[in-house]
């Protein structure tokens, strides 16, 4: 009987063992991560796809961009990518070409075919309240299946987050959202730090007005960020960029830089699956 519960006693230890240090493991509590577990860092983008920058050649408008796709590449980086379904459709290939210097559709098939994740970032990326104000909630939610059904269609599997455009929303949507399967990308102070999106602002940082740029430069500021957090003691970040040229130059110095500082790069879901915020101790 003796050895009946000793080898209980060592198959539950086991599991639980399993359950904090596997590879699905998670954060075993809010605080910074013990210094023997690694820092994290999920790359995310939003807005795409967008060829010229994804495959490195020019948009409609002749703007070149280095490949953003073969800088993760050669950084053996995996990244995840919030596109907007529009871009999906057949419809769109040749405004797309005109726009964006390639077939979308095509561009997000190369994205998957790289071992790269693909989310949702609505249909139509419509202004929610705007959306709600005119359609009402069905009319959103209806927009998030729609372009979920595009993204399975290429990646063959239903998307599991949703970030809303410019992360407006509020609780009774979110909860419907919710309700239907979907984690919600935030950048609200109500949930732990490390599960709140971090963003890079490079949007501010084309066009002919950089008024709003962070200076003295975008890679600063993004480094500076990334500090102000550490200090306060989160060391696994949700970074958010977006598919520009500009990004694809920034990132080919931030990616050395913080992989350096002992960061390790990893998918969205990996990174969810790991940053869980368990209960602070009573």
């Amino acid at each position: 009987m003796t050895d009946r519960y000793t080898s209980l006693f060592a198959s539950l230890l086991l599991t639980a063992c399993m359950l904090c240090m596997g590879l699905a493991r998670a954060r075993c509590s809010t605080a910074t991560a013990p210094a023997n577990e690694p820092k994290l860092i999920a790359l995310t983008f939003d807005d795409g796809p967008k060829p010229y920058v994804l495959l490195g050649t020019r948009s409609g408008k002749g703007v070149p961009s280095a490949s953003l796709l073969d800088l993760l590449d050669r950084e053996h980086v995996k990244a995840t990518f919030f596109v907007m379904g529009w871009r999906l459709s057949k419809n769109a290939d040749d405004l797309c070409r005109k726009v964006d210097g390639g077939a979308c559709r095509e561009a997000a098939e190369e994205e998957h075919r790289r071992g790269h994740e693909i989310e949702n970032h609505t249909y139509g990326h419509g202004d929610f309240r705007l959306m709600e104000k005119r359609y009402g909630d069905a009319w959103i939610l209806n927009d998030i299946e729609r372009a979920s059904t595009v993204i399975q269609g290429i990646s063959g599997s239903r998307p599991h987050d949703l970030r809303p455009p410019d992360w407006d929303i509020w609780p009774a949507l979110q909860a419907k959202i919710e309700a239907r399967g979907y984690h919600v990308m935030t950048r609200s102070a109500s949930v732990p730090a490390a599960l709140r999106d971090v963003d890079s602002e490079d949007y501010f940082c084309v066009g002919q007005d950089l008024s709003k740029c962070p200076k003295p430069s975008d890679y600063d500021y993004v480094m500076a960020n990334i500090a102000r957090r550490e200090r306060a003691g989160v060391e696994d970040h949700i970074l958010v960029f977006h598919e520009l040229p500009q990004s694809v130059e920034l990132l080919s110095r931030l990616i050395p830089e913080l992989r350096q500082r002992g960061y390790t790069f990893i998918l969205l879901q990996q990174y969810l699956n790991v940053v869980k915020p368990w209960p602070e101790p009573r």
